[in-house]
């Protein structure tokens, strides 16, 4: 079994902050890097223009240029590595109401500073086994739960069979639930209905698929040492966490995973079944930019997004999407087509930043981050069987108001009381 976080000795919990260090000095080296490539090409379609009397202004100015930029680099990488180094015998700050020393992932400010940039690059944090891509985990106060019985049943005292598992969206963590001055989700439905509630935390730069998994294999695990016996499932997911959520049963279905038998609902907020406008935009825009010399930095910059945010464009969930595939082709094969898992009820909720959401600024924007079309399960080509009763379009709401919405509260109240359907009861 693998020691718990808080039980670590201190000089094992400080990589993540040398990690973070090292981090933001390589990014600031490639940034300057990246401002000497564009200044560079710059100049050299100036110089170009100019004529063939340029030519050696042009080559000297090309040598100065370049070791100018690779000496400021090298010296912000440098600085950053030796603080790094320095970083790992600084004293950790204790806990609050603790001796334990504080990580910066259990923080809620720390732990969303590492979620924003596992959203951006964690997938190439993990294959550089850093220890800011921190692995899928159960979490209680911000501290991750080892999913053995002895150490649920201690997170978990009052522990029913009727899960409720909470998954997040892109750059969030599990904090991210208590947005707003409403009672959380969790709180109230395990008030409410008898429900114990699961956050996770997951690196969302991770491709949706590779998330599904790993959701698929620590339900497995939770499942197999959770203190009473499991009767029911229900998935909570926002945004990127409803695609997560749907991965992992499909792949638990495919696989004939025991768990999976005990879903009854998944609830997806805010989430982009059939893509995000913002990735499709993007995905354009670094086409785009890649054409020109001056823009070309610019274009690489936005190409190293990592593949969880990729898989956002049309709403990826299995591997087939992505792997062996260019990511950057602009007229890239179809998604695969997955269905909703059989015997569960299904229900989404859409949000527009217009009253109506009926209004066209409505349909256009939806959200802000998500179309209600998408949300909805409608798609140009692709469409989700959501029946009307189990659907909920809001107006006047953000993306990041689904959260923790007191309309959406009340109706996830009613659909998580449902019984399950008949026909899934007797599947099972």
């Amino acid at each position: 079994m693998s020691v718990p976080a808080a039980d670590r000795h201190e000089s094992e919990r400080r990589p993540e902050l040398g990690a973070l260090i090292a981090l933001g000095a390589g990014e600031l080296r490639d940034a300057v890097l990246g401002i000497g490539a564009l200044h560079q090409a710059v100049a050299a379609r100036a110089f170009g223009a100019a004529g063939a009397r340029s030519s050696p202004a042009g080559r000297v100015h090309r040598q100065v240029a370049h070791a100018s930029y690779t000496a400021v680099g090298t010296g912000v990488a440098l600085a950053g590595d030796a603080l790094a180094a320095a970083a790992r015998h600084w004293p950790a700050p204790a806990a609050a109401g603790s001796d334990q020393p504080h990580e910066l992932s259990r923080d809620p400010r720390g732990a969303t500073l590492i979620a924003i940039i596992d959203g951006l690059i964690g997938d190439a944090l993990e294959e550089q086994d850093s220890p800011l891509a921190l692995p899928m985990s159960v979490r209680v106060d911000g501290r991750a739960v080892e999913l053995d019985a002895a150490a649920l049943a201690d997170a978990f005292p009052a522990a029913t069979g009727r899960l409720c598992v909470f998954v997040h969206g892109l750059m969030e963590t599990e904090h991210a639930w208590r947005r707003g001055t409403e009672e959380p989700y969790a709180t109230a439905l395990q008030r409410e209905l008898g429900l114990t509630p699961i956050e996770l935390r997951l690196n969302t730069g991770r491709r949706v698929s590779s998330n599904g998994r790993a959701l698929c294999e620590l339900m497995q695990r939770l499942n197999d040492s959770w203190p009473c016996p499991v009767e029911q499932i229900a998935f909570v997911g926002h945004s990127m966490g409803g695609l997560v959520a749907r991965s992992a049963c499909h792949h638990a279905a495919g696989e004939g995973v025991p768990w999976v038998s005990s879903v009854r609902q998944l609830v997806s907020l805010g989430t982009p079944h059939h893509g995000a406008p913002l990735e499709q935009g993007v995905h354009v825009a670094s086409a785009a930019l890649d054409l020109l010399p001056e823009t070309r930095p610019i274009s690489r910059l936005l190409r190293r997004r990592s593949g969880g945010i990729r898989d956002l464009r049309r709403g990826s969930l299995v591997d087939e999407d992505w792997s062996g595939r260019d990511p950057d082709a602009l007229r890239a094969a179809a998604v695969a087509e997955v269905p909703l898992l059989a015997g569960a009820t299904h229900c989404f909720v859409a949000a527009t930043v217009t009253r109506d959401p009926r209004h066209p600024l409505g349909r256009l924007v939806g959200d802000a981050l998500v179309l209600s079309a998408s949300a909805s399960g409608w798609g140009r080509t692709r469409r989700l069987p959501f029946a009307d009763e189990h659907g909920l379009l809001i107006g006047g709401a953000n993306h990041f108001a689904l959260l923790n919405h007191p309309e959406v509260h009340r109706r996830l109240r009613e659909w998580l009381a449902e019984p399950a359907p008949p026909h899934a009861v007797a599947a099972r």
